[in-house]
């Protein structure tokens, strides 16, 4: 829920800055008076070759890229503690980008930018090659059926993608509550990165770092979290063969992340 109630008049002087929340846990930052505001929304995207990061942000500094990024709460939080560091979310729903945009413009994060783009063509098309420092990938959508398994995000040859855009050392981050979804992204995403389960919350967020995982405490189910830095021998003909040799991630439905998943799918249209 987006509690936008009893908001001050950002137009009158001297108005309180004002914190929301989201199912009671404060969304980072602070509303700021409308003459501090930004304009974070990316709308036009290059047809063909990366994005033009150095053009995009007003200072040059380390990059940091969310992918399924739904309203942004993470981004939000890594702008306000990482100044010095650009962070761009994507996300292939319009609406929650909506929300995301417009609490990074109200906080005045001008390292932030937030655009619709689904995930294979962010990391195939949208991000050059070794230019990010950081990818974050946040419960991405299981699909549960295993006719739509073709659509699930995190194969191998999407990991080989996140591979090439990431520098040297760069660093993966994954979290989901669905056990199958797991379990097929720790037999394929060590073969590309040095990759660590994460056991208990991220001190950064303990509440959760995203709505779904919130939502995914409240509940009670278990979360699943890794990170990993870039395995930098690997050339292009060894990710290649991974990418043949590799299976596709393939599970069964599980009830509880189902049964969230339906209850975001109506939170995300208001």
């Amino acid at each position: 829920m987006d509690n936008f109630s009893q908001l001050p008049d950002p137009n009158r002087m001297g108005a309180k800055r004002q914190m929301e929340r989201e199912f009671g846990v404060p969304i980072p930052g602070v509303i700021l008076p409308q003459n501090q505001w930004v304009q974070t929304a990316l709308k036009d995207l290059p047809c063909t070759g990366p994005i033009d990061f150095p053009a995009l942000f007003p200072t040059q500094g380390q990059l940091v890229v969310d992918i399924g990024c739904g309203n942004g709460r993470y981004l939000l939080g890594s702008g306000y503690t990482r100044m010095g560091w650009n962070h761009i979310g994507f996300d292939v729903l319009p609406m929650v980008i909506r929300y995301a945009t417009r609490r990074a413009n109200q906080r005045g994060l001008s390292n932030i930018r937030f655009a619709v783009a689904d995930g294979l063509k962010v990391v195939r098309q949208l991000l050059g090659r070794e230019t990010v420092d950081e990818v974050h990938i946040y419960h991405p959508q299981p699909y549960h059926d295993p006719r739509d398994a073709d659509r699930r995000m995190v194969t191998p040859s999407f990991l080989a993608s996140v591979h090439d855009c990431l520098k040297p050392g760069g660093l993966i981050f994954l979290q989901t509550d669905h056990p199958g979804y797991w379990k097929a992204i720790r037999e394929t995403v060590s073969h590309f990165f040095d990759f660590h389960e994460r056991i208990g919350r991220w001190t950064d967020s303990p509440r959760g770092r995203t709505r779904r995982e919130i939502l995914s405490i409240k509940r009670g189910l278990p979360i699943f979290r890794g990170q990993g830095s870039r395995l930098d021998h690997l050339d292009s003909l060894a990710k290649e063969k991974l990418v043949r040799n590799l299976p596709l991630p393939m599970f069964g439905i599980h009830a509880e992340s189902q049964r969230l998943d339906r209850e975001e799918l109506v939170l995300d249209k208001y």
